[in-house]
């Protein structure tokens, strides 16, 4: 087939007609001769490998598409792809922003497993983990990327430049050697909420508005808003650019596939459409709950792979469980290659496939400088998710995010009073657990984590998630102070390993409770700050943050003792809660010195910490100074803005990014 470059579809159709011309006589004949044929042939003719490609959109959830079941959205290429092929209802992100959800794609592990959850992140895997393009390589594939990578890894232009044979803005398969299979990576920009949110409107209408037509363009009233957003014109003027950039993504991808079509090789052809984690509006992307997760995801197979779907074609819906780990091993398993063992996903496709599973487990942590740490379990039906630093509210402060006309327009209609009690929640505190019933209630507005009907839900939940948590040895549980220091001389998969260095069993028992609230809880978390391990101390402290400050007078003096430990992350968490409580002259010395630490993790947390303070302003002269000095990295300068864009001290706009 290569050699002569016979189109596949008439190939396979030449098989059908050769078939269907056999007749009794010459099936008689066959079978008189087989022995004799049997030792002339040397085997059955087969298929060559399929050409696979993938298209990745951004910041989508699936609520926004067409055939997802919104009838305002305007997205017939995507829509036709889901006619024809298979569309997954329950397929997630295993991290709810770009660079941890592509590392996981890349790697084929867990970012919990590997270190690689925070935002943009460069700490070291080991050797062994490469991009599973590779893998495809050795199985004759030519690989290509056009073009986002964000991986969490060290080396990362090396670990690029393993994985694809070209990673740029001009890769396709245009350049491999004539009938080569190839893997081909495609990524679409248009619905990243730098088009939807952070940009400013006259740039959305620029690079988006004006590239579609009059009658391609949805209009502010030709949609229903979220609840969980103020509907008035301000708002759903905003809210329609996440519309009219969805349409603009789906043209794009009709032109990548009629060029594939053009060049006579779509049937050939496997396509994977998806996005890279949930909606890039507030409470979506970086928010460990369905919005932030749940993506829209479609294979199509052409004629000539259709046997090679499991679940049927032409418009096949199903609800089996998949999430981006298991990516690697469904592309090696599909490829004939061999699935590395480290890799934690399940294979979907391919002569490995392995069974479906009952639930999922996923996380959320740094996002950029938004510290966070969330770790959740879906059967597809419930959702449910951990907060363990439940003080930082979903709305929090991310510097893309502030800077977005959409935000500041929220913080406005909180400030005025406007918002109803689901849309003012996501400025306040979290629960330490959440719990959706996303068939009933897609939008995620009734928490029934204290709801006794569904106690048994919960307890199902809470035990998954334990068993995932000490099963994959969760390596974030490891403050990122932790993890930086130790990427000096190993990494965070193989440290994690190693219950003397990691005694993990002792950890989460403290860490466990974290966000929890209560004297019971207090207790505990107090008695836990006389350990001799810095991270099980880091937890109590960590934990304690998340009381009622009223709860934690009793103990001030104790954590007052803390604000002088050895520990930094520690220390620093102490300071932050003492000058909650009292307001001292130590506490403010303490913080001051911590947001100018040389180490930037300290630095970031200090920042953090002081962002949901009440009482901001002896901090202003310091965050000014750090905001300026030469050594602070991309996210301790974004929160030093953040902190004085809280006070109205400079403008939150796009000019004003760092």
């Amino acid at each position: 087939l290569r050699e002569t470059k016979i189109a596949p579809a008439d190939y396979a159709e030449k098989r059908r007609k050769n078939d269907n011309k056999m007749n009794t006589k010459t099936l008689i004949f066959s079978l008189l001769v087989i022995p004799a044929l049997f030792l002339k042939c040397s085997q059955k003719e087969e298929l060559p490998k399929p050409n696979i490609l993938w298209v990745t959109i951004e910041d989508t959830s699936p609520q926004f598409i067409g055939c997802y079941g919104n009838e305002n959205a305007s997205t017939p290429v995507i829509d036709n792809l889901a006619k024809e092929g298979v569309r997954f209802t329950n397929a997630f992100s295993t991290g709810t922003v770009c660079s941890p959800s592509r590392t996981a794609i890349i790697t084929g592990v867990k970012t919990y497993q590997a270190g690689t959850g925070n935002h943009r992140s460069k700490y070291p895997v080991p050797e062994f983990i490469k991009g599973f393009p590779y893998y495809l390589q050795q199985q004759g594939y030519y690989t290509t990327n056009n073009a986002k990578t964000d991986y969490n890894v060290q080396g990362e232009k090396a670990f690029i430049q393993e994985a694809w044979d070209e990673s740029s803005n001009k890769a396709g398969w245009w350049n491999r050697e004539p009938g080569q299979p190839f893997f081909a990576v495609f990524n679409y920009n248009e619905s990243h909420q730098s088009r939807t949110m952070t940009n400013t409107y006259e740039w959305y209408q620029e690079n988006v508005f004006n590239h579609l037509s009059p009658e391609e363009r949805i209009g502010e009233n030709d949609f229903e808003m979220p609840p969980f957003y103020r509907d008035s014109p301000e708002m759903r003027k905003q809210f329609a650019r996440v519309y009219n950039s969805i349409k603009l993504t789906d043209n794009r991808i009709g032109e990548l596939l009629d060029r594939l079509e053009a060049d006579n090789l779509k049937d050939s052809t496997i396509i994977f459409f998806y996005a890279d984690h949930g909606e890039g509006m507030p409470r979506g992307k970086t928010n460990g709950i369905n919005y932030g997760y749940r993506v829209p995801f479609i294979i199509w197979f052409p004629e000539m792979y259709k046997h090679l779907s499991p679940w049927g074609t032409e418009g096949v819906v199903t609800d089996e469980l998949v999430d981006f780990s298991d990516l690697a091993p469904t592309l090696i398993s599909l490829t004939g290659g061999e699935i590395p063992d480290h890799m934690s996903g399940r294979p979907y496709l391919g002569q490995q496939r392995e069974e479906p599973v009952e639930h999922l487990n996923l996380s959320s942590d740094r996002s950029d400088n938004g510290i966070d740490m969330v770790r959740t379990v879906t059967d597809g039906k419930y959702v449910y998710s951990r907060n363990y630093l439940p003080f930082i509210y979903e709305a929090r402060y991310i510097r893309y995010m502030e800077i977005g006309e959409i935000k500041q327009l929220m913080r406005d209609d909180l400030a005025a009073g406007n918002l109803n009690p689901l849309q003012k929640s996501l400025f306040e505190d979290r629960p330490a657990e959440f719990l959706f019933d996303i068939e009933n209630d897609l939008w995620e507005t009734k928490n029934l984590a204290e709801d006794p009907n569904y106690q048994d839900i919960l307890e199902k939940m809470r035990t998954k998630l334990d068993e995932e948590v000490m099963n994959s040895r969760d390596v974030m549980f490891l403050p990122e102070y932790e993890i930086a220091l130790l990427s000096d001389s190993t990494n965070a998969y193989q440290f994690r390993m190693n219950e003397k260095n990691y005694p993990l069993k002792a950890i989460y028992e403290v860490a466990s409770i974290s966000g929890f609230r209560g004297e019971d809880v207090t207790a505990k978390q107090i008695e836990w700050l006389e350990s001799p391990n810095n991270i099980i101390r880091y937890w109590a402290i960590l934990g304690l943050r998340s009381q009622d400050f009223n709860d934690l007078k009793p103990h001030a003096e104790k954590i007052t003792e803390m604000m002088d430990d050895e520990y930094p992350p520690v220390a620093v968490t102490a300071s932050a809660i003492v000058w909650e409580l009292e307001n001292s002259q130590q506490a403010e010395e303490n913080m001051k010195k911590f947001c100018a630490s040389k180490n930037l993790d300290i630095s970031l947390m200090a920042v953090n910490y002081l962002l949901y303070s009440d009482n901001k302003e002896p901090f202003v002269e310091t965050i000014r100074k750090v905001h300026e000095m030469d050594d602070r990295d991309y996210n301790v300068q974004a929160a030093c803005m953040d902190f004085l864009g809280s006070l109205g001290l400079v403008p939150n706009n796009p000019d004003y990014r760092r």
